[in-house]
Order: structure tokens, then C-alpha cells, then sequence
């Protein structure tokens, strides 16, 4: 079991705070630096406060990374400066970070393989942060012990506001989407995208991804078809003022989503959250959907994790869906 919060992992960073440390994490034995770098300028919150939030959110977001081949969004400077993706396993990576070598087509870097990182264990992931991996990202399928990688075993709905739409008008949506896959027997579980939009996500049996991109846009099309005013389907910008964007493309297999509780890069610590569907049901305001690190924290406490269906539930009653076409 995971700690709920590693006593050996400084939690806050201190003004005496020596540039680099060793820890145990567990029975790792890893480095962590900086403590005292503000990430987040316009708050003043830290990287050692970083690591303090993912290892006291670890319980909750580790099962949702186990398997899943993970993008990390690194910025060393802070969420102000120069950041960069990074999928291949960085050099100086530990032997005991489990990775698997998968294949990329069509790599804009010219590589046929790349060795991705699976974060299993809370030393992985503290290992991932302290490189200033602030947002975590992950695709809808896993892979297996072996590293052979499985069909989709979840279909996700990316909500996204061309303002002046924003997240209400997404969560407008997001109701209508829910009815929609109610009809469909898929029961759908949201979440702030920690950003401006909104995700819903549906556990599935295993399914090819190129059926969840075929099922996830004809319910674009449908909703876009019945709400030409609220919905659009194409990310073509200039359809998207004042509307939001179903974004079904997440599905692809070659695509990446933000996991729930990772942290986002925006001008204050805010995470990608599970939210209940009352509370979608009652946003009137952006604020009514903005979480930061500590807000989060004392949801889980409150209400566990939301979206542990995701995880949790048995084959036998995940959704299956129905055929598009």
C-alpha cells in the first residue's frame, strides 16, 4: 500500500534546504534538488511543495498511471518559461524506473521505438516530478507485464470552450453527452481538465481504438447535429468561438490525455479533478470548477477518489459499445 504521506520525502522546502538531497522512498533510493524553485510565480508555489502534493496525492493517482505508457510535460523553469514534452525514458533514468519499448509510427523525431516510462510506484513518480515533470499525461489503453500494448480499455471526451464559452457551456454539454451515453448503457464519470475545459471518461471491455475514435466522434457529430449552436466537432478555429469543441480525437492510440490529479500549468497549482455530476449539474462560474493542489487533497479525504471506477471496475461490467456504421 502507499503511504498517505511519505515522511521521508520533504514535504515543503525550507530556506536551509541544501540544493540536492538523497531519500528514501520505500526502498528506493533517489535525488531531488531545487526545493526552494518557484514553479508557479504568480502564487510563489514550489517545487518542493510539487512533490509534497504528488506524494500525498499518490494513493489516488497511481492506479490511474499503472500500465499506461506516460507522456510527461516538463518545465524546469517554471510554468512561466520554455517547456517541453518528453515521451522517451531521459538519460540518467534509474534501473529500477520500469519503461517499455513500443513502436511510433510516423515519429516527428525519426525514431522507430521509443522506451516510455510506466509509473507504478511512488518512487517513480516522485523521481518523474522532481524533474519538473509538472503535468503527467497518459493514453486510454495499458500494456501488459510483458509490455505488449492492450486495446482501450477506456473512452475519454475532451470538452473544450472557444470563449467566451467556458467551462459552464461545457458542462451544458457535458449533461447532454451523459444522457447520450446513458441511452448507449455507458455510464460516464467527469472531471476538470485543470485548464478551461472538462472531460468525461467511460470505462470499456477491451476495445480497438480505432472503434472508440469511431464511437466517440459519432457522438460529436450527433450532438454537434442537435446543438449547432453549443457543439462543434471539428477543431477548425474559426467554427469554435462561442462553442464547444467535443474533441474525440483523444481516442486515437497515439494520443494522450492529462491524467486525473495531475497538475496543470497554469498561472495557479490548479489539477485535473474528478468532480461529482451535481456539481456539473450547478456550475454557474468558472470559480465553481477551479481546484488547486490543496483543494484536491481535501476532496479525496472528503470523497475518495470519484473516478475509481475507472480503475476498480471488472471486465464483466464495463461498457461495451455499440457498432458505429
Amino acid at each position: 500500500m502507499v503511504p498517505r504521506s511519505p515522511s521521508d520525502v520533504p514535504t515543503r522546502a525550507k530556506p536551509s534546504a541544501p540544493a540536492r538531497q538523497t531519500v528514501q522512498v520505500g526502498d528506493r533510493r533517489l535525488q531531488i534538488s531545487n526545493l526552494e524553485k518557484i514553479l508557479y510565480p504568480q502564487t510563489g508555489f514550489t517545487k518542493g511543495q510539487m512533490l509534497d502534493y504528488y506524494a500525498r496525492v499518490a494513493p489516488a493517482l497511481l492506479p490511474h498511471l499503472a500500465g499506461r505508457p506516460l507522456t510527461r510535460k516538463r518545465y524546469p523553469n517554471g510554468v512561466g518559461a520554455q517547456s517541453f514534452f518528453e515521451k522517451n525514458a531521459p538519460r540518467g533514468t534509474p534501473d529500477w524506473v520500469r519503461t517499455v519499448t513500443l513502436p511510433v509510427p510516423g515519429s516527428t523525431k525519426n525514431r522507430e521505438t521509443i522506451d516510455f516510462v510506466i509509473v507504478e510506484e511512488l518512487a517513480t513518480l516522485i523521481w518523474a516530478a522532481n524533474l519538473a515533470s509538472i503535468e503527467l499525461h497518459v493514453p486510454q489503453w495499458k500494456v501488459d507485464r510483458s509490455g505488449e500494448a492492450l486495446d482501450a480499455d477506456l473512452l475519454v471526451l475532451d470538452l473544450d470552450p472557444g470563449p467566451p464559452a467556458s467551462v459552464v457551456e461545457c458542462c451544458e454539454v457535458a449533461l447532454l453527452l451523459r444522457d447520450a451515453l446513458s441511452e448507449d448503457g455507458i455510464v460516464a464519470y467527469p472531471k476538470t481538465s485543470g485548464s478551461k475545459g472538462l472531460q468525461l471518461y467511460a470505462p470499456l471491455r477491451p476495445t480497438p481504438s480505432d472503434d472508440t475514435r469511431a464511437y466517440a466522434r459519432s457522438l460529436a457529430l450527433r450532438l454537434e447535429k442537435e446543438r449547432p449552436d453549443l457543439v462543434v466537432s471539428e477543431m477548425t478555429k474559426a467554427l469554435r468561438p462561442g462553442k464547444v469543441l467535443i474533441d474525440w480525437s483523444q481516442n486515437v492510440a497515439a494520443k494522450t490525455t492529462v491524467a486525473p490529479y495531475s497538475l496543470r500549468a497554469r498561472p495557479e497549482p490548479t489539477v485535473s479533478t474528478p468532480v461529482t455530476w451535481d456539481e456539473v449539474s450547478n456550475c454557474a462560474a468558472v470559480e465553481d470548477l477551479k481546484f488547486v493542489a490543496d483543494d484536491v487533497l481535501r476532496r479525496i479525504d472528503d470523497m475518495g477518489d470519484l473516478l475509481a471506477d475507472l480503475v476498480e471496475l471488472p471486465t464483466g461490467r464495463r461498457a461495451r459499445l455499440p457498432r458505429v456504421g
